[in-house]
């Protein structure tokens, strides 16, 4: 998995459990309901697609489908819950539609396909009927357009969401009391009827979300394993041997990510070949970010200026005294050091100062 699409993931956690409290103010919202999450997560967090008349940038990225875990074949629908606050919006789902009907048919929604959405926070229901006849992991889609009452569509509508969904085709096992796990029971159809955060036909399969990453195991719900280098609550975290310089930082197993003007596995090498001087940084190939008071490719022009200027308008050839003057440099006089000295007054001046 790319870089980018594991901060993409650790992110979307964190925006489904930090946008709960947009339920009563603000604009358009839409989320998955927070105990339908945890019947497939082990978690109770709500999932958002739209905050405050924003598509989440997540919910657009193709790859999504990727980041949620597979819907168990023990959840049988999704609940979501949406508002439109002050404004009103009217809504069309224009595609329910399963990638493979042998598996699972069509999903079905439990309100009408076309219609305005509500003020208030109000849920609807997802239904996803498996086939039957056969086991399986199957994709389907949702497609929902959402327009404002002047039948302007709302930013990054129409949602395209891409889900995954288990079904099995199971039986009745007579031996369903010795191997249930972890909790799971042995209902009066013979089947094992499994706890929160655990699926699987005999409960065996812990759940985890978002998913353990870089090779991580499930190992209970909301808990996994991490192989040696990688560390985080999900194995997003990489360890490094070796600490990474130049302000680098440790992204992945023994891999730095290097600032700008920084190579290597550790960055140790600067793209400079001429080291910048007076304290500047390398941005890029023999490019220096100069301090104040300097300039040039390697900072090598200038002298440092005071840390702080009292003077009202700069000295254009001196500098700025704590008493609000300007002390000029040699040839140069007037209030901003602005005036050049005729040959005579430099003479005159220098007899002064001897």
């Amino acid at each position: 998995m790319k870089i980018s699409n594991i901060w993409k993931t650790v992110t979307l956690f964190l925006v489904c459990v930090c946008a709960k409290n947009s339920h009563e103010k603000g604009d358009l919202s839409l989320w998955i309901d927070e105990q339908q999450v945890k019947m497939f997560s082990g978690f109770a967090m709500e999932i958002y697609a739209i905050v405050d008349g924003h598509v989440l940038p997540y919910i657009l990225d193709p790859n999504f489908e990727k980041y949620l875990p597979i819907i168990p074949s023990e959840v049988g629908y999704v609940n979501f819950t949406w508002k439109s606050g002050m404004k009103k919006y009217n809504y069309n789902f224009d595609r329910l539609l399963s990638f493979d009907e042998a598996i699972l048919e069509p999903p079905v929604i439990s309100i009408k396909t076309k219609g305005r959405v509500p003020r208030r926070p109000k849920g609807f229901s997802v239904f996803l009927p498996c086939s039957g006849n056969s086991s399986g992991i199957a994709s389907f889609g949702i497609g929902l357009m959402i327009e404002s009452r002047k039948g302007k569509p709302l930013p990054g509508t129409p949602l395209r969401l891409r889900l995954r969904k288990e079904c099995a085709q199971r039986g009745p096992d007579p031996e369903c009391d010795k191997k249930c796990a972890n909790g799971g029971r042995c209902n009066h159809e013979k089947m094992c009827q499994c706890p929160e955060g655990y699926m699987g036909q005999y409960c065996k399969t812990a759940l985890c979300y978002p998913q353990c990453m870089n090779g991580g195991i499930c190992t209970s719900p909301g808990v996994c394993s991490c192989p040696i280098g990688f560390q985080g609550r999900h194995c997003e975290g990489g360890i490094c041997a070796e600490k990474c310089l130049n302000g680098g930082k440790c992204i992945q197993k023994d891999t730095c990510e290097c600032p700008r003007g920084y190579y290597g596995l550790r960055c140790e090498y600067s793209k400079c070949v001429i080291p910048c001087l007076n304290g500047g940084r390398c941005r890029g190939v023999n490019k220096c970010r100069c301090p104040p008071g300097f300039k040039g490719d390697h900072c090598e022009i200038g002298r440092r200026s005071p840390q702080r200027s009292t003077c009202n308008r700069p000295c254009r050839h001196g500098i700025c005294r704590p008493d609000n003057t300007c002390q000029c440099d040699p040839g140069w006089f007037g209030r901003i050091c602005h005036k050049k000295m005729s040959q005579s007054q430099a003479q005159s001046s220098d007899l002064k100062v001897k």
